[in-house]
């Protein structure tokens, strides 16, 4: 999309467009989204929270100075000196009397590559803390541990959106892109008008079902049987692709023995799903000459998510439906910058460029790009939730980017709890959010339309965004608040404010890396519509990838690698690896006390915690609050009438929401969205229980009592 000033249209920046940059709007000029039909991706269509997106420039909506809380207990208005000398003081006094692991650094899946790197390289260097993770934990971290695992390598999609409609079958699990990426629905539109077809499996009708050939509704937290016994059906009826599994995968055995103990009948029983239902999706699926399975958070967000994405993998790899052109797996992100947030170095276990902390390797390369001993480095840290869970224990301070998980934790009461009791809360963000209210210090920063930088899409494709607007006065950009605090605390050098030059330094950091952004340069992204990562340094101008990527796709030249595994997977011996899984139930199954299952999810008009978009009058006319999804069956036996409220309690809280009663949604489950907070922040009662590869928590499923409120 481009923004320009509605007093002369035409005339602002184009983002992602043009070499350098050009000039801005000055502070306070009016701006409206224009469409970009050429773009390759959405083709200039937006949703309702993109076409929106300026109503939260404006200064009435935002941040514009710096907040310190006072002796009397109130956020009050203060200079940016003072409020960084506030953090700096505050981080510093916590190092030195508890040491560097007391102090903690939150990020968010939202934040450019740019900024996402220098919070990693502050963390580790500045504060020597390995306290570091992000929301992005919260969102395809199960996809990612099952893809490396397979494949030896995560990138969201392993080929372009576009390839989507060519394809002969998609198997959607867990997803509603009809709500959640809207632009990207015509893609499963365009696949049925070829003849392709779609199976959606999730246990409402969404709107997204809705357009499905054929709509699976298992149980929540039965995604990995069903998968296990579509797996079980394929090998009983012959389809396997021996000649594909002997040629380029390893572990089929072991995958396969697992599977057979899932047969038809037991897995229709743990489901749900009938068995006619079962074998109608192994034979569209096998039956079309190309196939894909795509995963979002339905069967992620589960503390056995990993095993689930793996087990879907499998049926990918059985039936030869990877590494192949219009065929493969690929899991759709869920934030702005859901791809390249967790590449560069804010999570709790990786250095820039998809890297390993643990790996020696990559801790020498990436610490003579800093300027730094490898041993100064610290190890892996906490995974987000655990992370959250320590605050005002091991944790004694804070500093929080992009991030608001007083909304968007599991078991957020409990996390509410932990902030509140920190030593030392410091946040950064462009509103004043539910968390940032509970600060010490909150920064107005930089958004979207006033800074440079660049992001990642689920496809890998590397994109440059160009600042169109100028912040308004008093507000700072998260790079210039780290350079500011770093030089506060002993780092003159190092943390750049210049975006261009903080990617330079990404990039030279990812060098032969798994995610390799070395050949990727503003100029390149800006003269194409972008650029697919891996694309080693000398790639990006048409010559073969680096040898760490070499043979895990195609080079397509100054694209990059648009297509992942055509000619071998990334693991050093070209092969994919099966996942030996058995299924298991949800960490909490209903009981006696709490009969039915929760399940969270989004809606059409907001976005993630809410902080942004329900500063936004048209999205909340459009959605004004939470609600209570229930099946007719479940209403009639509670009482319970449209609209009224009804109180969802389970072990770790309760929350209250309008009933919103329809049949499509199963009669043992409920739905509530997550965008709100207060009485009725569904994430009051979720559970936390973690994947123990990725550390994902169970959004996704939990037991619930229902009950009118009187």
């Amino acid at each position: 999309m481009t923004l320009h000033p509605t007093a002369a249209a035409g005339t602002g920046a184009g983002a992602g467009h043009g070499p350098g940059p050009e000039p801005a709007p000055e502070p306070g000029v009016s701006v409206a989204v224009a469409e970009r039909p050429g773009f390759p991706v959405n083709r200039g269509a937006l949703c309702g929270k993109g076409r929106t997106a300026p109503a939260v420039l404006a200064s009435r909506t935002r941040l514009t100075t710096p907040l310190i809380r006072r002796p009397d207990g109130e956020l009050a208005p203060a200079g940016w000196d003072e409020a960084l000398d506030r953090i700096a003081e505050g981080l510093a006094r916590t190092r030195t009397a508890y040491g560097p692991d007391a102090v903690g650094v939150f990020g968010g899946g939202g934040l450019t590559n740019e900024k996402a790197y220098a919070l990693g390289k502050f963390a580790r260097l500045v504060l020597g803390t390995s306290q570091i993770d992000y929301n992005g934990r919260f969102c395809m971290s199960s996809a990612a541990a099952a893809g490396t695992a397979a494949f030896g390598l995560d990138r969201g999609l392993p080929f372009p959106l576009a390839d989507i409609p060519r394809t002969g079958c998609v198997i959607l699990v867990g997803a509603n892109p009809a709500e959640t990426m809207p632009p990207a629905l015509r893609y499963f539109t365009e696949l049925r008008e070829n003849g392709g077809k779609l199976v959606v499996v999730d246990p409402r009708r969404t709107r997204t079902a809705e357009q499905a050939d054929l709509h699976l509704a298992p149980r929540p937290g039965t995604d990995l049987a069903l998968a296990l016994g579509m797996l079980h059906l394929v090998v009983a009826e012959g389809r396997v692709d021996e000649e594909f599994v002997a040629a380029r995968t390893a572990g089929w055995p072991e995958a396969r023995s697992a599977a057979m103990a899932h047969w038809p009948e037991l897995v229709e029983r743990i489901t749900g799903v009938p068995l006619p239902a079962l074998r109608e999706a192994v034979a569209l699926f096998c039956d079309a000459p190309a196939s894909m399975v795509l995963t979002a958070r339905g069967p992620e967000q589960q503390s056995k998510g990993t095993d689930t994405v793996g087990a879907w993998i499998n049926l990918c790899l059985a039936t030869g439906r990877a590494g192949r052109p219009l065929s493969g797996y690929g899991a759709l992100t869920g934030q702005g910058n859901g791809q390249g947030g967790r590449e560069h170095g804010q999570k709790a276990d990786q250095l820039p460029g998809y890297r390993k902390l643990t790996d020696p390797a990559a801790r020498a390369h990436v610490a003579e790009v800093w300027g730094v001993s490898p041993d100064s480095l610290p190890g892996p840290g906490r995974s987000a939730y655990e992370l959250l869970d320590a605050l005002g224990g091991d944790v004694r301070a804070l500093l929080l980017m992009g991030s608001n998980p007083v909304v968007s934790a599991p078991r957020a009461g409990h996390v509410e709890e932990r902030i509140r009791s920190l030593g030392f809360l410091a946040v950064a963000d462009v509103v004043l959010s539910d968390t940032a209210r509970l600060a010490d210090v909150v920064l107005p920063v930089a958004q979207w339309a006033e800074e440079t930088g660049t992001t990642t899409s689920l496809e890998g494709r590397v994109l440059l965004r160009r600042r169109a607007v100028t912040p308004p006065a008093g507000v700072r950009t998260d790079l210039e608040v780290l350079n500011s605090l770093a030089a506060r605390l002993g780092w003159e050098k190092g943390f750049p404010t210049d975006p261009e030059e903080v990617f330079d330094e990404l990039r030279r950091a990812s060098a032969g890396g798994p995610a390799d952004y070395s050949g990727i340069t503003y100029r390149r992204i800006a003269d194409g519509d972008g650029v697919f990562w891996p694309c080693a340094e000398g790639a990006a101008a048409g010559a073969e990838p680096s040898s760490r990527t070499a043979g895990a796709g195609r080079t397509g030249g100054g694209s990059g690698t648009p297509r992942l595994f055509l000619d071998r997977f990334a693991h050093p011996d070209g092969r994919a690896r099966f996942a030996a899984v058995t299924h298991r139930p949800a960490a909490e199954e209903p009981d006696a006390d709490y009969p039915v299952h929760l399940t969270t999810g989004r809606v059409l008009a907001q976005y993630q915690s809410g902080a942004q978009t329900r500063r936004v009058d048209a999205l909340n006319t459009a959605a004004p609050g939470p609600f209570v999804q229930l099946h007719p069956q479940l209403a009639e036996r509670l009482g319970a009438a449209e609209g009224e409220p009804l109180a969802v309690t389970s072990r770790r809280g309760r929350t209250v929401a309008a009933a919103r009663i329809s049949p499509d949604i199963r009669p043992d489950t409920v739905f509530m969205p997550f965008h709100w907070p207060g009485e009725g922040r569904a994430n009051t009662v979720t559970n936390p229980a973690l994947d123990p590869v990725s550390r994902m928590p169970e959004f996704k499923v939990c037991a619930v009592r229902v009950e009118r409120v009187p």
